[in-house]
């Protein structure tokens, strides 16, 4: 069994999940603080991702990536890279797909935040990093957790979008999702069979894991309380 399309999968995973770690609290914090009209505008668009089908999402990427588009044929004049169908090209749809899930996740933990702390902070004399990273990540931080848990569960599985940006080629750009498709198509119900079971056993996990966290928050307030 070549567990390549598992460990490709699991690095796009990865590497995504930390992207949208720094992109989601970004966003997260800077909207969670501006007007309510401009905040759902904002919403919308940075949510859209989350509504819109996979195959939707992979098109718009073509559009803007593909080497035939303005930018990707920039891209690939200037440093001879093309920005599709590498493995890497899939970090471009799962970063998109999953963005609107620590986006959200993120908010909603910092608009739980107690304000007060962050003006004691700032009447002792704490700079604003300081703050943020010290007291405000630390009181946000099992929905912070639990954001980036399900967003490295959403790329994990991702499909639809990956499919379309990466396509599948055996040792190159195969991703646990392409391969149990590819395997349906080729009639290898046993091989698929346990790349299912693999992708399960994954996403299990994970979700024990978010299970974890939301019980042990519940401890923390009943025990605040």
């Amino acid at each position: 069994m070549d567990w390549y399309p598992l460990l490709n999968s699991l690095r796009i995973a990865a590497i995504s999940s930390v992207t949208v770690f720094f992109l989601g609290i970004c966003a997260a914090y800077y909207i969670a603080r501006i007007p309510r009209f401009l905040k759902g505008i904002l919403d919308v668009i940075l949510t859209l991702p989350l509504v819109l089908p996979p195959t939707v999402v992979g098109y718009l990427l073509l559009r803007v990536l593909g080497p035939k588009r303005f930018f990707g044929a920039w891209f690939f004049e200037v440093f001879g890279v093309k920005l599709t169908m590498q493995w890497w090209s899939a970090i471009f749809a799962t970063t998109v797909v999953i963005f609107p899930l620590m986006y959200r996740t993120a908010r909603g933990a910092f608009e739980s935040f107690d304000e007060t702390l962050e003006h004691a902070g700032k009447t002792l004399g704490l700079s604003n990093s300081f703050i943020f990273w010290r007291i405000r990540m630390p009181y946000c931080k099992q929905g912070i957790i639990a954001g980036i848990v399900l967003s490295f569960a959403r790329a994990l599985g991702e499909y639809g979008a990956t499919s379309m940006i990466c396509g599948y080629t055996p040792g190159r750009t195969a991703t646990v999702s392409t391969t149990v498709y590819q395997l349906w198509r080729t009639n290898d119900d046993g091989l698929a069979i346990k790349w299912v079971l693999v992708n399960v056993a994954i996403s299990a996990t994970v979700l024990l894991a978010v299970n974890m966290l939301e019980r042990r928050k519940r401890t923390e307030s009943t025990a605040v309380a």
